[in-house]
């Protein structure tokens, strides 16, 4: 994760600063709303947990746990805040259950709990802290929800993003109940947030640099290799196979047909196109309470301040998917995500501390909620053996969508390899040969030939219109192609 990294990579940042400016038409959809915060204290915010009675629980990256009340008024002049704990050390990732907060900080997880009723965290129990943690900043440990089995699962970034000398780090693990640690996943880099989708398997974002030809969403199947070879020396601590050592330079579609447990990237994020630092992971549940994108999942992003939607499904074993810009013009960068599922707020917070952010506030926390009004969108992009097949939020306008020439696509891939990213490479213009608009005139089956399996597929549909006659919000899509089913 580059948050924090010094500003050593002037050239891409200003890129990175310079990218389009936030859409006014917005706030038609989603009212995005900044949450006063405790004068004088400085609240880089690193997780959030939702509490009963609507209260919102926030860690910061000084080490503060803050309990926050009237984060769901429509008066936000009403917000209070009490500190609930001190000195903890850069949690990133909380949960709270029972009245007990389970936190993933930089060396361990730990429960930290009220027992006298005061109001003040006064039981601190680690759970377990089983890995290595230095003085390093990079080795950050990101840390997840309970999955259904009620285990913690834990990203660990690597030392400096480009070594591993603390036990474990590049790797994903899993503490249980009973504070067990599992290692469950190699081949992490820069982990950025983690989390789950509504079937309940885990993913994380991981940032480009080595071995990272882009930021990606990858999902960790259990046994599963993620592409970084940097800590896999650590397999000899819990006596586990050796995880694959891939050719330098090469492509991840080449070796993960060498090595089966090489599991490729689910959505690729293309630098400077999908932002530059992705990181908390929200899957929406709410049954439409924030837009119609049911069990999509929505990204952080730092250096762009912004949140982006991903539609995923299985092909052939694999998970691959579209991303969609979404969201745009959060006040800094964000690391956190948090929807509520029943009431359909989405609480963000972060930072732009080391790593500038387009947002210009040096912390922020804010909610977002829908307005009840649905923009034009594309709402799922899935792929078919001899094209894709977009599904649409309202009817198209058969004219435009039906015209095989209002859209366009190109492809790519990265270098696998141990230099920090990649250029595109392998550059394709697959052809959009036919536009087929459906009965109801919401969904477009394009036939398209030269399609590249493990290529990143850029669809772009601005000359799309609705039956309405209003242009899609956003016409970009970016489909990670691991996969082109039979």
């Amino acid at each position: 994760m580059r948050l924090l990294i010094p500003l050593l990579f002037t050239t891409t940042l200003t890129h990175a600063l310079a990218a389009p400016a936030y859409d006014p038409h917005q706030a038609e959809y989603y009212l995005r709303e900044e949450i006063p915060l405790p004068p004088g204290e400085v609240m880089e915010l690193g997780s959030i947990a939702l509490m009963p009675d609507q209260k919102v629980a926030v860690t910061t990256r000084r080490g503060d746990l803050w309990i926050c009340s009237g984060a769901y008024e429509k008066d936000l002049s009403k917000v209070t805040w009490k500190r609930f704990a001190q000195g903890l050390h850069e949690p990133l990732g909380m949960s709270f259950k029972d009245g007990t907060f389970t936190l993933t900080q930089r060396p361990e997880v730990t429960r930290i709990r009220d027992s006298d009723g005061d109001g003040l965290a006064d039981t601190f129990e680690t759970l377990n802290n089983s890995w290595g943690s230095s003085a390093d900043y990079h080795e950050y440990a990101f840390g997840s929800v309970p999955d259904k089995n009620g285990d913690i699962w834990v990203a660990l970034c690597l030392t400096g993003s480009a070594a591993a000398k603390s036990d474990w780090r590049g790797w994903c693990m899993r503490i249980t109940p009973k504070g067990e640690i599992i290692p469950t996943c190699s081949g992490l880099r820069s982990p950025g947030g983690i989390g789950f989708n509504s079937v309940g398997d885990t993913f994380y974002t991981d940032n480009q640099g080595l071995w990272n030809g882009s930021s990606s969403l990858k999902w960790l199947k259990p046994g599963s290799f993620q592409g970084n070879p940097t800590g896999n020396k650590y397999h000899t601590l819990a006596n586990l196979p050796a995880p694959p050592e891939p050719a330098d330079p090469s492509r991840v579609l080449a070796e993960r047909l060498k090595h089966p447990e090489f599991i490729p990237p689910a959505v690729v994020l293309p630098h400077g196109q999908v932002g530059h630092s992705p990181t908390g992971i929200a899957c929406d549940m709410s049954g439409g309470k924030f837009g119609p994108w049911t069990n999509q999942l929505y990204l952080g992003e730092q250096t762009y301040s912004q949140v982006q939607r991903v539609f995923l499904e299985q092909v052939n074993g694999l998970y691959q998917g579209a991303v969609f810009l979404m969201l745009d013009a959060f006040e800094a960068g964000l690391i956190p995500i948090v929807l509520d599922q029943k009431d359909g707020t989405l609480f963000t917070g972060g930072s732009n501390r080391g790593w500038a952010s387009r947002g210009t506030k040096p912390f922020t926390f804010e909610r977002v909620r829908w307005t009840g009004k649905t923009p034009f969108e594309i709402l799922t992009m899935s792929a078919n053996s001899d094209g894709f097949t977009l599904k649409f939020t309202e009817p198209v306008d058969p004219a435009t969508a039906g015209n095989p020439a209002n859209y366009a696509m190109k492809a790519w891939t990265y270098i696998l390899q141990h230099t920090y990213g990649s250029p595109e490479v392998d550059q394709a213009t697959p052809q959009i040969t036919k536009a087929t608009v459906s009965p109801d005139k919401t969904s477009v089956r394009l036939t398209i030939t030269g399609l590249v399996r493990g290529h990143v597929h850029h669809l772009d549909s601005s000359k799309i219109t609705s039956a309405a006659g209003q242009p899609l919000w956003h016409p970009d899509a970016w489909y990670t192609l691991n996969e082109i089913p039979k």
